[in-house]
C-alpha cells in the first residue's frame, strides 16, 4: 500500500470514530476538518514526513517573511488553502515550541537566537513528520539557551512521537539526547550501540578518542585527564583485510576486520 493510501486509512478511521460521538455544528465542523486533511494526504508521499531543523537558525529562515509565513509555508506547498486551519495550525506550533500568537505577525531579526531556532523547529514540525534531522541544532546558540532547546527537542519526541536524527559532535549532548549513537569517521559509521552500552564499552578507536575528549567540571580530574590520540595508519592494519560492520554483542556494532573484531571480543570478555 503506498504511504498515501495508509494515510488516508487511518484518517477515514480517526472521522469515523469521532463522527459516532458528535452531532450538529460539531459533527459539520469535524467532516470540513476530514475533507481538508483527506485533500492533503492526497499529495502525501514519504518525503513530506521528513524534516530538517537546520545549524544556523539565521540563514535558514527568510527574513523577508513573516513567522506565520514561515510555519505555513509547508501547509502551502502540501494544498491546505483553508486560512482558518493554518492560522490554527500556526499557533498551535508557536505554543507547542514556547512562543506565543503575537508572534506570528513579526520578523526574524525581531527574534533572539534561540527564539529563530524554536522558529524553525514550528516549521518542521508543523508537517507532523515522522523523522525529523536535526544538524547541529544548538552548536550556533549561546551555551545558556543550547539546554532549552535540547529539552525542547525531547519534550516534542516524546509528545508527537517523532523519530530525531540528532546531529552533533558534544558528546555529552548526545548521550543525554538519544537512545542510540552511531559514530562516523570520514563519512562511514565506525561503531553504532544504545546510549548506555557505548559510553560503557568504547571498541574503536576513534570511539575512544572522542570520549577522552569529554571535559569534566573537575580540575583535579582535568589535571590527570589522558586524551587517546587517533591516528588511522597507526590503528589499523586494512593491506589485507578490510573492514566491516560486525554486531559483537546485540545491538552493538563496530567497523573492524577479523583481527580487530577477536581483540574487540576479548575486551568484551566473549
Amino acid at each position: 500500500m503506498l504511504y498515501r493510501e495508509q494515510r488516508k486509512a487511518k484518517l477515514t478511521q480517526a472521522y469515523e470514530a469521532d463522527k459516532a460521538k458528535l452531532t450538529g455544528e460539531a459533527l459539520a465542523e469535524r467532516t470540513r476538518r476530514y475533507q481538508v486533511e483527506m485533500n492533503v494526504a492526497a499529495r502525501d508521499n514519504i518525503m513530506t514526513k521528513m524534516q530538517m531543523i537546520f545549524q544556523d537558525p539565521i540563514a535558514s529562515i527568510n527574513p523577508r517573511m513573516t513567522v506565520r509565513e514561515i510555519i505555513a509555508e509547508g501547509l502551502h506547498i502540501r494544498g491546505v488553502k483553508d486560512k482558518d486551519l493554518i492560522n490554527e495550525k500556526v499557533y498551535e506550533m508557536l505554543d507547542l515550541v514556547g512562543l506565543v500568537p503575537e508572534h506570528a505577525d513579526r520578523y526574524p531579526h525581531e527574534f533572539s537566537g534561540g527564539q529563530r531556532q524554536r522558529i524553525g523547529i514550528a516549521r518542521a514540525i508543523v508537517l507532523e513528520p515522522d523523522l525529523i534531522i536535526a544538524d547541529e541544532p544548538i552548536s550556533a546558540l549561546d551555551v545558556s539557551i543550547q539546554a532549552q532547546i535540547i529539552n525542547l527537542l525531547n519534550d516534542l519526541r516524546k509528545r508527537m512521537g517523532l523519530t530525531i536524527m540528532f546531529i552533533a559532535h558534544n558528546l555529552s549532548v548526545v548521550k543525554y539526547f538519544s537512545d542510540r549513537i552511531a559514530v562516523m569517521y570520514f563519512g562511514h559509521i565506525v561503531e553504532m550501540a544504545p546510549s548506555e552500552e557505548l559510553f560503557r564499552h568504547p571498541l574503536h578507536p576513534y570511539t575512544k578518542s572522542l570520549l577522552s575528549a569529554i571535559p569534566y567540571p573537575d580540575p583535579h580530574y582535568e589535571k590527570q585527564r589522558k586524551r587517546i590520540e587517533y591516528e588511522p595508519v597507526l590503528a589499523h592494519d586494512y593491506s589485507v583485510d578490510k573492514p566491516e560492520m560486525h554486531e559483537i554483542i546485540p545491538g552493538h556494532f563496530v567497523r573492524a576486520n577479523q583481527a580487530e573484531l577477536a581483540k574487540y571480543r576479548k575486551e568484551l570478555g566473549l
